[in-house]
């Protein structure tokens, strides 16, 4: 048989990562509430013994969950490569909110819906999401977004900044394609064009605030 050169997974964790999938799912359609340690071994084909093995208990369970979640959403991996890269900084905020919408009209996957609901009804958890996924990527974006906009990172103003950028991407990510309104209009429309409006409006805004804090900064120098 040919060597491919990839590793072969253990059983333990093929195991692991068959029950993290089951859970995703369930608790995705399910809730974290309705969503029973014994319903996750039934479907997943394992015991609850393995489950507390390999995540200690059910919330050890979902806590893995909610970080596999977030990291399948844009993992801090792929945005270090895009800090890193030579594109501009106006190429790399395209790139990101390009990530964030990736799944907006498309196949409903379980990670963002997940996320969509830890983000309406926050568990005990999201702490946890907080500091070990959502942080060290908003440092990687706020770095982008004060390249682009000259604002320091430590500024008020870039915080703002980085919600203005965010938080439309978000909203859309909780919604899905299953809200009525306009959220079902927008997730009929092309892929494309809603990224590229998203864009366009984000960056006008960064520009108009950057151009206001320059202008700050030479009366403050005056």
């Amino acid at each position: 048989m040919k060597n491919t050169g990839r590793p072969q997974r253990t059983d333990g964790e093929t195991t692991r990562l068959r029950i993290i999938e089951t859970a995703g799912a369930l608790f995705g359609s399910k809730g974290y509430a309705e969503t029973t340690s014994k319903m996750i071994a039934n479907e997943a084909e394992v015991n609850i013994a393995s489950i507390n093995y390999h995540f200690g208990n059910r919330d050890g369970l979902y806590r893995t969950v909610l970080l596999t979640a977030h990291d399948r959403l844009v993992s801090v991996e792929n945005l270090k490569l895009l800090e890193q890269s030579t594109g501009s900084s106006k190429d790399k905020i395209y790139l990101v909110i390009k990530n964030l919408l990736a799944s907006f009209g498309g196949e409903e996957h379980w990670h963002t819906r997940v996320l969509s609901r830890e983000l309406m009804s926050p568990s005990s958890h999201i702490e946890a999401l907080l500091q070990n996924e959502l942080a060290p990527k908003l440092s990687i974006v706020r770095n982008i977004i004060s390249d682009f906009t000259q604002i320091p990172v430590e500024n008020p103003a870039l915080t703002r900044c980085l919600f203005s950028v965010g938080a439309p991407c978000l909203m859309l990510m909780v919604a899905g394609k299953r809200a009525p309104g306009p959220f079902k209009e927008l997730s009929k429309m092309p892929k494309e064009d809603v990224i590229h409006h998203f864009f366009n409006f984000a960056v006008a805004g960064l520009e108009a605030i950057s151009a206001e804090y320059a202008q700050s900064t030479d009366k403050t120098e005056k």
